[in-house]
């Protein structure tokens, strides 16, 4: 089989998979997309006859872009563009998981200053503000007065690209110092972990301490709704936990797998890479997102 890989940087997350897909004698075409041109309807050269493309770009704004292109060139793409475009943006995001009746954090947009400000007021602090673009914890803010809101949404309204001047403000979530992240594949969970921080951010990429976790029913039910809601692939689900139960905070449609491959018991690569032939055998070029 011929597999494309999307690229902007090869990481150890990378180098796990094209280590399993070559070991078992796939034929790999690295595509490193910051040299590629994308016309308006024949592929880049390296992709013309590639039965699959995973894409692993690092940059948001890439994936999106190029998944739809590949989309509209009718070459099969993991995450398909629909499922990248929901992932990419918090606010889609959580969108999808509640109009899929998936619990999720109390969340609201608003789009000036004083609108964020009377959102921010009524939620009661602490709570959380985003960016709807970006990941590994970066630019989010837990507000803790209404003076450290007034200074952190001026600096946003001011300074930040546009994307900044829409206020994704989002309910404190009283973890207890942890929350799960799900490797799933269309739904399925090939592992879970922890990860553990004192800090209130508890992003691997952060520093939190990671160990494997045993998923129960529920969290396996809610894993599976909510990789349906953003249109199902290889992907990752964070969840918290709220006393006996769970909420799930975000989908991600690039996700790592190197941390959670240190602590899992199973063969995380091989088991993408199970799910990644299954789909290859079956696929279908992916549709563009309207």
């Amino acid at each position: 089989m011929k597999i494309g890989v999307l690229y902007s940087r090869i990481r150890q997350d990378e180098k796990l998979l094209l280590g399993e897909l070559r070991e078992r004698g796939h034929e790999v075409v690295k595509v490193d997309v910051r040299d590629q041109r994308f016309g308006l309807s024949e592929p880049p050269a390296a992709l013309a006859d590639v039965d699959i493309v995973v894409d692993r770009c690092l940059a948001t704004s890439r994936s999106r872009y190029a998944t739809q292109f590949l989309a509209a060139y009718g070459i099969p793409v993991i995450n398909d563009p629909a499922t990248a475009d929901i992932c990419a943006d918090k606010a889609k995001n959580s969108l999808a998981l509640a109009g899929a009746g998936v619990p999720t954090p109390r969340t609201e947009v608003a789009f000036t200053k004083e609108s964020a400000m009377e959102c921010i007021e009524e939620f009661g602090y602490p709570c959380v503000l985003k960016p709807v673009i970006g990941s590994w914890g970066r630019l989010m803010a837990k507000i803790d007065s209404r003076s450290a809101a007034e200074a952190i949404l001026e600096h946003k309204a001011t300074l930040g690209h546009y994307e900044h001047k829409v206020f994704y403000i989002q309910e404190f979530v009283e973890k207890p110092g942890r929350d799960i992240r799900v490797l799933a594949t269309d739904g399925e969970p090939v592992a879970a972990m922890v990860r553990s921080s004192d800090h209130w951010l508890t992003n691997a990429a952060k520093g939190a301490e990671t160990e494997c976790f045993e998923l129960d029913d529920e969290a396996r039910d809610l894993v599976a709704r909510a990789s349906e809601a953003v249109g199902g692939g290889l992907l990752g689900v964070d969840l918290m936990e709220t006393g006996d139960s769970y909420t799930v905070h975000e989908v991600n449609h690039t996700v790592e797998f190197k941390a959670l491959d240190g602590v899992a018991d199973v063969d995380v690569p091989g088991k993408v890479v199970d799910w990644l032939e299954t789909r290859a055998k079956s696929a279908e070029p992916a549709e563009v997102p309207a």
